[in-house]
C-alpha cells in the first residue's frame, strides 16, 4: 500500500533534520546488493566502525540471543547468525548511535529496548518465529521519529508526556494539531530514507491507525503479524512497568488479533502470562 505523505508534511519534514545513514550502512549495502556478496569484507565494514560493531556484539551476547557461547567478534557473529539475522541488528544499532543518546533520550532508548526485546519473544509465541529479527527491528525503529521531534520541537517534551495519560493515539493527534505531522509519520519516513523493508515501514506508518485495518486490505499478511507482534509487545512493556492489564492501545486492537490467530480470551491471557514470565528473564 505504501506510505502517504501530504503537502504539508513534505514541506515540514524538508526542514527536519532527519538522521542519514551511516556511510558504513551505506557501503555494507552495496556489497550486499552484489550477486555474491563477500562476507568477509561486510564483517570488515561492521568492524571498522567501532561504535557500530561494539553494540552489535552487546546486543549478540544478551539473553535474547541466549548463545551457549559468548560471541566475540563481528566475523564470529557473522558466521554464527548468518548474514541475514545480522543486518537487522547492524541498522537497529547504527540508528541508536546517529541519533545519539543524550540524557534527555536515555528513557526513550531504555523503552525501546525493552519493546524490541519483548517483540522478538512475541513473534516466537505467536509462531511467528521467521519474523523474530524483523521484530527486534521493529520494536527499535518504530518510535525513531520520537527523537527527531524532540530534538526539533522545543515544546514537544509537553505533547510526549500524553502519553502516559492520554495514550499514543492523543499523542499521534495532538502532534499533527502542533506540528502538521506525527511521530509515526516521522518514523516511517526516517525508516524508509534507512533502506528497511517496505512492509515494516507501512507497519510503522499504520501503528497509531489501526481501525478496521486488519480487515481493509491496505497491509499484507506480514504486515499484519508484525503489527500484531508490536502491539503485543508494547502490550507487555505497559504491563512490566504500570502493572496493570488496563491498555487503550491494546484493546483496540485485542479482538482483531484474537481473530487473526484463532484465539481465545483464555489464549490471550496465556500469551500475556508468557510473555511477561520471558521479558522477566531478561
Amino acid at each position: 500500500m505504501g506510505i502517504s505523505i501530504t503537502a504539508q508534511e513534505k514541506a515540514i519534514l524538508q526542514k527536519v533534520a532527519i538522521p542519514p545513514r551511516p556511510e558504513t550502512l551505506i557501503k555494507i549495502g552495496e556489497e550486499s546488493k552484489k550477486a555474491e556478496p563477500d562476507v568477509s569484507k561486510i564483517a570488515a565494514m561492521i568492524t571498522a566502525d567501532v561504535g557500530i560493531s561494539a553494540a552489535v556484539l552487546q546486543v549478540v551476547n544478551s539473553p535474547v540471543f541466549r548463545r551457549s557461547r559468548e560471541i566475540q567478534s563481528i566475523q564470529q557473529a557473522v558466521m554464527t547468525l548468518g548474514l541475514k539475522r545480522l543486518m537487522p541488528l547492524v541498522k537497529s544499532v547504527a540508528l541508536k548511535t546517529a541519533v545519539g543518546e543524550t540524557e534527555q533520550l536515555a528513557a526513550f532508548w531504555d523503552t525501546a529496548s525493552k519493546i524490541a526485546n519483548a517483540a522478538s519473544i512475541a513473534a516466537d509465541l505467536l509462531d511467528k518465529t521467521a519474523l523474530k529479527d524483523h521484530a527486534y527491528m521493529l520494536g527499535l525503529f518504530h518510535n525513531a521519529g520520537i527523537p527527531v521531534m524532540m530534538m526539533e520541537f522545543a515544546d514537544y517534551s509537553e505533547v510526549l508526556a500524553m502519553s502516559e495519560s492520554q495514550g499514543w493515539l492523543a499523542v499521534a493527534d495532538e502532534e499533527r494539531n502542533r506540528y502538521g505531522t506525527s511521530h509515526p509519520t516521522m518514523s516511517a519516513v526516517l525508516a524508509q530514507k534507512w533502506k528497511l523493508p517496505a512492509v515494516m515501514v507501512e507497519t510503522i506508518y499504520y501503528q497509531q491507525d489501526v481501525e478496521g485495518l486488519y480487515s481493509s486490505g491496505e497491509l499484507s499478511a506480514t504486515g499484519l503479524d508484525l503489527m500484531s507482534i508490536l502491539k503485543l509487545a508494547r502490550h507487555g512493556v505497559h504491563v512490566e512497568k504500570t502493572d496493570s492489564t488496563s491498555d487503550s492501545e491494546w484493546e483496540e486492537v485485542e479482538d482483531a488479533i484474537i481473530e487473526r490467530f484463532d484465539l481465545t480470551d483464555a489464549d490471550i491471557e496465556t500469551l500475556r502470562e508468557q510473555l511477561l514470565d520471558k521479558m522477566s528473564e531478561q
